[in-house]
């Protein structure tokens, strides 16, 4: 019997942690890097790695893809919109037939501003910034080849989030009255796409959380705790806001629940780490 087959387009954080899962299950992974300083690192991992932007499509992407049996996008849409389906959308729809899942990761920030409120993936979308439009675009084309759609919160783990970032240096405590984020850990969100890998169920959408949104400042606090430092000093949203990137405000503009029901009753997923504070101590583990 022939092994499984993922091609990843966009080979990040999450789609090389997702690979390794894979791969212990005897599982083949290739995919794509946007940056070459990073494709040895990976290939190192046993995966067959490519280049891929809009300017260095695949080349011959019809044999690349066609061994698929599972087909993953990771990349954001840019400002001219989804470069993957721009580049390769027509070699992916001519070989659809062949695949048995395709599934694109999204963002909970197509839903926008719910002022606190619990969004379900029913519900309409009101993304507020124009990087949210451009998700919703590429989300609806995605949808026009069947593909799976992960709409997917702040993603943290080892080396990433509030641990890393205050082992560096960099964490703020900023108090934003009645603010809440919802999150995910790595882990937990590689298993739901291997849930639904297992389970295909074609142009379905899943939420992708934990159980508990909660504010960020909270989340700096326990990561102090964990590491045993002096928390840095509370600042205000009003102050903060005026040092702050234009995405970081997009970010805060966006205050909501996001409702993970779905992954749990149609996927069977039970989280490893159904909070953010059973996900810091694993983070903090995962980096020992």
């Amino acid at each position: 019997m022939t092994a499984p087959r993922l091609f990843c387009f966009g080979l990040g954080y999450s789609a090389c942690r997702l690979a390794l899962r894979l791969m212990s299950n005897g599982w083949q992974v290739a995919g794509t890097v946007r940056d070459k300083q990073n494709m040895r690192e990976i290939e190192g991992l046993g995966i067959e790695v490519f280049p891929f932007d809009r300017e260095h499509p695949l080349e011959n992407p019809e044999a690349k893809l066609k061994s698929a049996t599972h087909i993953l996008s990771s990349v954001p849409p840019d400002s001219d919109g989804d470069a993957v389906l721009d580049m390769h959308g027509q070699t992916i729809a001519d070989l659809g037939h062949t695949f048995k899942w395709v599934g694109y990761l999204s963002t909970t920030g197509v839903y926008g501003n719910r002022n606190g409120g619990m969004v379900r993936e029913s519900d309409a979308l009101e993304p507020t910034s124009a990087r949210a439009h451009l998700r919703v675009k590429a989300e609806n084309l995605w949808l026009g080849l069947s593909a799976h759609i992960f709409r997917i919160a702040g993603i943290y783990g080892p080396g990433r989030g509030a641990i890393e970032d205050v082992r560096r240096g960099r964490a703020k405590r900023i108090d934003k009255p009645g603010q809440v984020f919802s999150r995910i850990h790595v882990d937990d969100l590689g298993r739901v796409l291997a849930a639904s890998m297992a389970t295909p169920n074609a142009g379905e959408v899943y939420n992708v959380c934990d159980d508990e949104p909660a504010a960020p400042m909270q989340v700096v606090t326990f990561a102090c705790e964990l590491l045993g430092v002096k928390p840095p000093p509370v600042q205000s949203f009003d102050l903060a806001k005026k040092e702050m990137s234009p995405m970081s405000l997009t970010f805060w503009a966006d205050n909501k629940r996001v409702d993970n029901r779905r992954i749990k009753e149609d996927l069977g997923v039970q989280l490893l780490y159904p909070d953010y504070r059973q996900g810091l101590r694993a983070s903090l583990e995962g980096l020992d």
